[in-house]
Protein backbone atom coordinates (compact mmCIF):
# COMPACT_ATOMS: atom_id res chain seq x y z
CA UNK A 1 0.00 0.00 0.00
CA UNK A 2 1.25 3.28 -0.89
CA UNK A 3 1.25 5.89 1.62
CA UNK A 4 1.76 9.81 1.95
CA UNK A 5 1.69 12.32 4.77
CA UNK A 6 0.65 15.80 3.87
CA UNK A 7 1.54 18.32 7.21
CA UNK A 8 0.32 22.02 7.52
CA UNK A 9 3.52 24.24 7.72
CA UNK A 10 2.39 27.62 7.89
CA UNK A 11 -0.68 29.65 6.18
CA UNK A 12 -1.61 27.57 3.55
CA UNK A 13 1.33 26.20 3.01
CA UNK A 14 1.98 21.99 2.97
CA UNK A 15 4.30 19.59 2.65
CA UNK A 16 3.87 16.41 1.26
CA UNK A 17 5.76 13.25 2.20
CA UNK A 18 5.87 10.15 0.36
CA UNK A 19 6.62 7.06 2.15
CA UNK A 20 10.14 6.93 0.49
CA UNK A 21 10.62 10.49 2.06
CA UNK A 22 10.50 12.60 -0.78
CA UNK A 23 8.37 15.84 0.02
CA UNK A 24 6.41 18.14 -2.44
CA UNK A 25 5.66 21.96 -0.94
CA UNK A 26 1.85 22.77 -2.03
CA UNK A 27 0.79 26.24 -1.36
CA UNK A 28 -2.22 28.25 -2.77
CA UNK A 29 -2.77 31.56 -4.41
CA UNK A 30 -2.02 34.69 -2.45
CA UNK A 31 -5.70 35.78 -2.63
CA UNK A 32 -6.56 32.72 -0.43
CA UNK A 33 -4.31 33.30 1.92
CA UNK A 34 -0.98 31.50 0.47
CA UNK A 35 2.19 32.47 -0.72
CA UNK A 36 2.61 30.94 -3.93
CA UNK A 37 5.68 29.07 -2.84
CA UNK A 38 4.37 25.63 -4.05
CA UNK A 39 2.25 23.86 -6.50
CA UNK A 40 -1.06 23.61 -6.06
CA UNK A 41 -2.74 20.41 -5.40
CA UNK A 42 -4.50 20.76 -9.07
CA UNK A 43 -1.16 21.39 -10.63
CA UNK A 44 0.34 18.40 -8.92
CA UNK A 45 -2.43 16.08 -10.14
CA UNK A 46 -1.56 17.14 -13.90
CA UNK A 47 2.39 16.35 -13.19
CA UNK A 48 1.44 12.98 -11.35
CA UNK A 49 -0.21 12.25 -14.50
CA UNK A 50 2.39 13.27 -16.87
CA UNK A 51 4.83 11.64 -14.70
CA UNK A 52 3.20 8.43 -14.49
CA UNK A 53 2.24 8.20 -18.15
CA UNK A 54 5.52 9.23 -19.20
CA UNK A 55 7.35 6.33 -17.29
CA UNK A 56 5.10 3.93 -18.92
CA UNK A 57 5.17 5.22 -22.49
CA UNK A 58 9.70 5.08 -22.00
CA UNK A 59 9.68 1.74 -20.57
CA UNK A 60 7.46 0.41 -23.14
CA UNK A 61 9.21 2.03 -26.11
CA UNK A 62 12.66 0.89 -24.22
CA UNK A 63 11.25 -2.88 -23.88
CA UNK A 64 10.65 -2.30 -27.88
CA UNK A 65 14.27 -1.78 -28.21
CA UNK A 66 13.04 1.86 -29.36
CA UNK A 67 16.30 4.57 -29.28
CA UNK A 68 14.79 7.25 -27.34
CA UNK A 69 17.45 10.43 -26.57
CA UNK A 70 14.81 12.61 -25.08
CA UNK A 71 11.45 13.07 -23.93
CA UNK A 72 8.97 15.36 -22.90
CA UNK A 73 5.53 15.33 -21.76
CA UNK A 74 3.17 18.58 -22.03
CA UNK A 75 0.23 18.29 -19.93
CA UNK A 76 -2.91 21.34 -19.54
CA UNK A 77 -6.52 20.81 -17.97
CA UNK A 78 -9.24 22.98 -18.68
CA UNK A 79 -12.03 23.48 -15.65
CA UNK A 80 -15.07 25.38 -16.21
CA UNK A 81 -15.03 28.58 -14.55
CA UNK A 82 -18.35 27.86 -11.89
CA UNK A 83 -15.93 24.81 -10.41
CA UNK A 84 -12.47 26.06 -11.50
CA UNK A 85 -11.42 23.09 -8.83
CA UNK A 86 -12.46 20.23 -11.46
CA UNK A 87 -11.00 19.40 -14.52
CA UNK A 88 -13.19 18.64 -17.47
CA UNK A 89 -10.92 18.42 -20.71
CA UNK A 90 -7.14 17.18 -20.55
CA UNK A 91 -4.60 17.13 -23.50
CA UNK A 92 -1.04 15.77 -22.85
CA UNK A 93 1.34 16.11 -25.87
CA UNK A 94 3.97 13.80 -26.02
CA UNK A 95 7.77 14.45 -27.28
CA UNK A 96 9.76 11.91 -28.32
CA UNK A 97 13.60 12.61 -29.73
CA UNK A 98 15.51 9.72 -30.93
CA UNK A 99 17.10 7.81 -33.58
CA UNK A 100 14.44 5.57 -35.99
CA UNK A 101 11.41 5.52 -33.82
CA UNK A 102 8.66 3.88 -35.05
CA UNK A 103 5.87 5.81 -34.69
CA UNK A 104 3.39 2.55 -34.56
CA UNK A 105 5.70 1.78 -30.95
CA UNK A 106 4.96 5.44 -30.31
CA UNK A 107 1.29 5.07 -30.30
CA UNK A 108 1.09 1.42 -29.44
CA UNK A 109 2.58 2.44 -25.78
CA UNK A 110 0.90 6.04 -25.54
CA UNK A 111 -2.58 3.74 -25.87
CA UNK A 112 -1.53 0.73 -23.23
CA UNK A 113 -0.25 3.49 -20.80
CA UNK A 114 -3.73 5.63 -21.24
CA UNK A 115 -6.00 2.56 -21.50
CA UNK A 116 -4.24 0.06 -19.05
CA UNK A 117 -1.19 1.20 -17.12
CA UNK A 118 -1.47 4.77 -15.83
CA UNK A 119 -3.77 4.36 -12.62
CA UNK A 120 -3.76 8.04 -12.19
CA UNK A 121 -5.09 8.62 -15.52
CA UNK A 122 -7.42 5.59 -15.36
CA UNK A 123 -8.68 8.08 -12.66
CA UNK A 124 -8.67 11.64 -14.10
CA UNK A 125 -10.29 9.80 -16.71
CA UNK A 126 -13.83 9.35 -14.86
CA UNK A 127 -14.04 13.19 -14.68
CA UNK A 128 -12.52 14.52 -17.65
CA UNK A 129 -12.10 13.80 -21.26
CA UNK A 130 -8.61 13.39 -21.91
CA UNK A 131 -7.14 13.65 -25.19
CA UNK A 132 -3.52 13.05 -26.48
CA UNK A 133 -1.19 13.68 -29.34
CA UNK A 134 2.43 13.19 -30.03
CA UNK A 135 5.33 14.53 -31.87
CA UNK A 136 8.26 12.21 -32.61
CA UNK A 137 11.62 13.96 -33.38
CA UNK A 138 14.18 11.83 -35.52
CA UNK A 139 17.96 13.04 -34.53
Amino acid sequence: MLKSRVKLVENMQFVGTADSGHAVVMDAAPSVGGSNTGSRPSELLLMAFGGCSGMDVISILRKKKQDVTGFEMNVSGEAPDKHPRMYTAIHIEYVIKGRNISEEAVSRAIELSLGKYCMVGATLGKAAKITHSYKIIQE
